[in-house]
């Protein structure tokens, strides 16, 4: 297996590769209701607004709050597995799953090495899962592919469907703040990589989110505040835009941007604001699926601006999903902003039809009905 899918990554690489085309199975399918467009139908303009959003799961409270808002989806963190066995786990994301009218994005951020959320618990995993850096020294590329599958399924076992994976960043300096959690390889390297994770978590059926566009490098960290990027484009173009662009070949369905304001982009904006920002990964790098963004209560978004501000500026920017720690005001700040007319509800439509088609690819919402 992991063969066959480094082989398909490189041939992917060097053009040589495609993907398979969704929705050409027959004229009957072609033919019949789009389960999409029904779904939309159905919701409310709150429900809408609320499937923008990857909430941070509550500490308590979890299950009233999907009951009441029916969010898109909840990230988990370690608290959440602490003290937990994998029975009790899947128990309280059913619950979750069956209040939720339209099925939840379950995520979680098991990259390996320093950030894991699952397998640094005994009662999940007997050791924590390596960092792709410790991979690929010990195992190169298919060690790299094992682990992305068995990470996969683990996941998937516990009801997780949404792992923010792979680190597509560039950083090979030991002060860098991805230095850990990076691949630690030039760009070509990193590509192949990339494209071999997305390929093998496409395989096991479980959603994966490129990290962080457009592209880290050597900058800070913005989780304590604003961090400006100074780099020429130049260097974007010739190195960090390429493992995203492995990863949008391999199939990648979402893209999470970075709160680093990028000089070369937009001098104004963190990444994660910016239209200009959204604009090239969309017209120049060519994704189509769901972008997100990095969680909105980080230092650097604090530092920027308000907390239900930001919400409004992401959503404007064209983030589908938005990553968040303060649900209730962002969630409030975006429905004002639409029934004040600040905001069109097709802009929020756009999105969520990209979410619901992403749930659907991935078979999360396959077969369910309103």
């Amino acid at each position: 297996m992991a063969k066959r899918l480094i082989a398909w990554a490189l041939a992917l690489l060097l053009g040589m590769a495609s993907l398979p085309v969704l929705g050409q199975s027959g004229d009957q399918e072609e033919q019949s209701p789009d389960p999409v467009k029904q779904i939309m139908e159905g919701m409310t303009l709150e429900e809408k607004v609320a499937q923008m959003f990857l909430v941070r799961c509550p500490s308590s409270g979890a299950l009233k709050t999907v009951k009441d808002y029916q969010p898109g989806g909840y990230i988990l963190f370690a608290a959440d597995f602490e003290g937990e066995t994998p029975a009790s786990v899947r128990e309280k994301i059913q619950s979750w799953q069956q209040a939720s009218k339209v099925p939840m994005l379950v995520g979680v951020d098991e990259e390996g090495g320093t950030v894991t959320r699952v397998s640094r618990f005994k009662a999940f995993r007997p050791e924590k899962f390596w960092s792709p850096r410790d991979l690929y020294a010990q195992g190169g590329i298919p060690l790299i592919v094992e682990d992305a599958l068995e990470k996969s399924q683990l996941l998937l076992d516990l009801g997780v469907n949404f792992n923010l994976a792979p680190v597509a960043d560039i950083a090979t300096q030991r002060g860098d703040f991805m230095y850990q959690r990076s691949l630690g390889q030039d760009a070509q390297t990193t590509a192949l990589y990339v494209a071999s994770v997305v390929g093998a978590m496409n395989q096991a059926g479980i959603a994966s989110a490129l990290k962080h566009f457009p592209g880290y490098g050597d900058n800070k960290d913005t989780h304590a505040g604003l961090v400006v990027d100074k780099r020429p484009y130049e260097t974007f173009l010739q190195q960090d835009f390429l493992p995203f662009q492995a990863g949008i070949q391999a199939g990648a369905g979402c893209i999470l941007v970075a709160h680093n304001i990028v000089n070369c982009m937009d001098g104004e904006r963190p990444a994660s604001l910016s239209p200009r920002v959204h604009q090239i990964l969309r017209e120049e790098l060519g994704f189509a699926g769901v972008i997100m963004t990095d969680d909105l209560s980080m230092g650097a978004i604090k530092e920027y601006t308000g907390s239900a501000a930001a919400a409004v500026l992401a959503v404007e920017a064209g983030n589908d999903l938005l990553c968040c720690s303060n649900f209730s005001t962002q969630y409030r700040a975006v429905l004002d902003a639409v029934q004040e007319g600040r905001m069109s509800e097709e802009r929020v439509e756009q999105s969520v039809e990209r979410i619901l088609r992403w749930k659907l690819e991935l078979g999360i919402i396959a077969g369910r009905e309103r």
